[in-house]
C-alpha cells in the first residue's frame, strides 16, 4: 500500500543534484528524448525529476491524477515491477495510454521503493518511435534504480530516527516536570497541574503514572467546606 507520509518525504538539493546527472547521463547513454524520476505526491502522479533538452515533453512539476490515469508509470506503482512497452501504437493495452499524445510511444521503467515496501516513485526512460530496450539498457537503469533506493532508505532512516528522537526529547520533558510534587486535593481529589488548573484525577494519571503527590485543598472544595 502506497503512504503518502512517506512518499512526500523532503529530498534535499544535494540528492536531487545527483538525481538529476544520473538522469542526464541516462539520456545521453540511452539516447531516448525523455527520462524521468517521477513519485507520488498526493493523489498525483509528479515528474520529480527530468532531464533538460527541448525533445522531452516532460517538466519537474508536472502532474496527473494517480488512479485511472492509464500512464505507463501508474501501472509500475500498482504493480511494484518492471514495464516494458516497446511500440505502445501497436498494443492494443497501451495505444491510448495519455503519453502517447506527446508522442511517447515506448517506455521502459522501475520502481523505487522505501525501506517498508511501499512505492516511491519510478525511474524510467521514453522514446518517440519503437524501442525494445536491450538487456544492457534494461541493466543499467535497474543499476541507476538500486542507487536511488539507497538514497531513499538513507533519507527514510534519518526520518524515522528524527521522530524517535522527538519522542525521547518529549519523554524527558515530561520526566523533568514529574520531578517537582504534585498538589492533589484532600477532598475531592482533583490534581493541580502546571498551569495551576485543578482536573480529576484520573485524567492526570493517565499522562503523569510517575508523579508524587502532597495534599492541598482545591477552591471549589475550599469554598464549599469553609465559606468563611
Amino acid at each position: 500500500m502506497i503512504s503518502q507520509k512517506d512518499v512526500t518525504m523532503v529530498i534535499p538539493d544535494n540528492i536531487m543534484g545527483h538525481w538529476q546527472e544520473i538522469i542526464n547521463l541516462v539520456t545521453q547513454i540511452v539516447r531516448v528524448p525523455a527520462a524521468l524520476i517521477m513519485r507520488f505526491c498526493g493523489n498525483d502522479i509528479e515528474v520529480l525529476v527530468a532531464n533538460r533538452n527541448k525533445e522531452n515533453p516532460y517538466h519537474p512539476g508536472d502532474r496527473e491524477p494517480f488512479l485511472g490515469s492509464g500512464l505507463y508509470c501508474e501501472r509500475v506503482f500498482k504493480t511494484q515491477e518492471k514495464l516494458l512497452v516497446p511500440d505502445a501504437l501497436a498494443d492494443d493495452e497501451w495505444k491510448d495510454n495519455p503519453d502517447v499524445k506527446r508522442n511517447m510511444i515506448s517506455y521502459l521503467g522501475f520502481p523505487l521503493m522505501l525501506p517498508n515496501k511501499t512505492v516511491f516513485g519510478t525511474i524510467c526512460v521514453l522514446d518517440n518511435k519503437r524501442n525494445e530496450y536491450s538487456e544492457v539498457i534494461e541493466n543499467l537503469l535497474k543499476n541507476f534504480k538500486m542507487l536511488i533506493d539507497a538514497h531513499l532508505e538513507v533519507r527514510y532512516i534519518n526520518a524515522q530516527l528524527g521522530e524517535k528522537n522527538k519522542q525521547l526529547s518529549d519523554y524527558l520533558s515530561e520526566l523533568q516536570t514529574l520531578r517537582g510534587i504534585v498538589s492533589i486535593c484532600s477532598y475531592c481529589k482533583c490534581i493541580r497541574d502546571n498551569n495551576n488548573n485543578w482536573q480529576p484525577i484520573e485524567h492526570y494519571l493517565i499522562r503523569h503514572p510517575e508523579a508524587d503527590f502532597s495534599h492541598g485543598i482545591c477552591p471549589a472544595c475550599m469554598a464549599k467546606l469553609f465559606p468563611e
